[in-house]
């Protein structure tokens, strides 16, 4: 999955970055408004980290923008201000979740993560498609309750069409979504990567749909 942190103070953004790479998040940063505005209306990401204090404007005013032109990706609030009406702003804005500086970086986890099950529709923490499941706190994977062992680029590709299943996924959705915008994956690097996921789990677990995409089943299909 791909995130957006925008924060102005760099130390507690490196910080921050180093914890959601450690969680198995993409992450770019910036540190204002206006560099966050460009990105969230001509790249992909699956939720964005706003602070409120940013150097070119409050980021609730920010957020407002993105809302009122259509921009619907899930939005976590950071703050030093602790005032209900402050946080009443964020959400009035559009925020979905909201975390009060000083805070822990296993929080801030935690809450992207429900925020992003939440978007897909899934309130449990461990999101389960037939006997696969994910625990999206820790990102282990098992198949009939035994784990399984997946690299880490492996299972940021099995998260993603977990999170969307049953709709299917295509290429270009996934090279947006799963790898780094700066070292996007050539023609056969997804193919590979679905290969040997087929190898681990069950080649009927991931569908091809010619012309369209991958679809992850629940079951296996009559006659396999």
């Amino acid at each position: 999955m791909k995130c957006l942190l925008v924060e102005d103070d760099a130390a507690l953004a490196d910080e921050l970055a180093k914890a959601l790479k450690e969680g198995d998040w993409l992450v770019e940063v910036v540190g204002a408004g206006q560099e966050a505005d460009f990105l969230v209306r001509t790249e992909v990401y699956d939720a964005l980290i706003l602070d409120v204090g940013l150097p070119d404007g409050d980021g609730t005013r920010w957020l407002g923008a993105w809302r009122d032109d259509g921009i619907d990706l899930p939005v976590l609030i950071l703050t030093a201000r602790e005032r209900w009406a402050d946080k009443a702003a964020g959400f009035t804005a559009g925020a979905d979740d909201y975390v009060t500086k000083p805070f822990e970086a296993a929080e801030v986890l935690f809450r992207l993560r429900a925020i992003l099950r939440r978007t897909h529709g899934h309130a449990h923490p461990v999101i389960k498609v037939g006997e696969l499941g994910l625990d999206t706190h820790t990102q282990h994977v098992t198949l009939a309750g035994r784990p399984v062992s997946l690299t880490a680029q492996e299972t940021r590709l099995l998260s993603y069409l977990m999170h969307a299943a049953p709709r299917v996924v295509s290429r270009s959705e996934l090279a947006e979504h799963v790898y780094d915008r700066d070292h996007e994956p050539d023609s056969n690097v997804i193919d590979v990567q679905v290969s040997r996921l087929r190898r681990k789990l069950g080649a009927w677990r991931i569908a091809t749909l010619r012309g369209q995409g991958y679809r992850l089943l629940a079951e296996a299909p009559d006659g396999v």
